[in-house]
């Protein structure tokens, strides 16, 4: 008898230890990741396996729908940085900038304000003057990658919007820059309260 009772004890310690690590009641919501999800991409870099979205730990790596939000994409950090005094455009920023010409080009219902920064060394007046010939600067490398010009407008903040509020030689390398923003994204409209 003792034989008979132990397979029939084993199959039903498994059938309670099984029905007791499965869900009842209503699934829960599959937790989504911050970011927007795009199906079938995964960030450059990331190693991927068999599966899609899965890298070789078998944890989901983000995918994004707009490339935007991918911060090893050349749209993430749409800024251009300035030495001092200067508003040429290097030529280390062309190939973000070619990114956001493309991006442009496939989304042809968006403009692009770039908006022009400055440090906070100088008049008022030629700060202003300075960040608009950076933000136009700009926007002539795009309208040579073939963005319209209807499309991109340059504006200027002069020393008004500043990134980095210190006073050290760091903090001025980061507020002189122009800026592109997107008609969809936040600050699009800053520029005309």
């Amino acid at each position: 008898m003792n034989r008979l009772f132990l397979p029939t004890l084993i199959a039903a310690a498994l059938t309670l230890g099984l029905s007791a690590c499965s869900s009842t009641g209503t699934p829960k919501a599959e937790v989504q990741p911050a970011t927007p999800a795009k199906t079938g991409t995964a960030p450059s870099g990331a190693a991927t396996s068999g599966a899609a979205g899965q890298n070789v730990t078998g944890t989901q790596t983000p995918s994004y729908t707009d490339e935007r939000m991918n911060p090893s994409s050349p749209l993430y950090h749409p800024s251009v940085y300035f030495a001092f005094d200067r508003y040429n455009v290097e030529d280390k920023y062309r190939p973000m900038l070619q990114a956001n010409s493309n991006f442009m080009l496939s989304h042809p219902d968006l403009k692009v304000v770039v908006q022009g920064n400055t440090d906070a060394r100088g008049s008022r007046e030629y700060n202003l003057a300075l960040g608009q010939r950076r933000a136009e600067a700009v926007v002539k490398v795009m309208e040579l990658m073939g963005v319209p010009g209807p499309r991109l407008e340059a504006v200027s903040f002069g020393k008004e919007k500043p990134r980095a509020l210190g006073d050290t030689e760091k903090d001025y390398a980061e507020n002189r820059r122009a800026d592109i923003v997107y008609s969809d994204q936040p600050g699009y409209t800053e520029h005309l309260q």
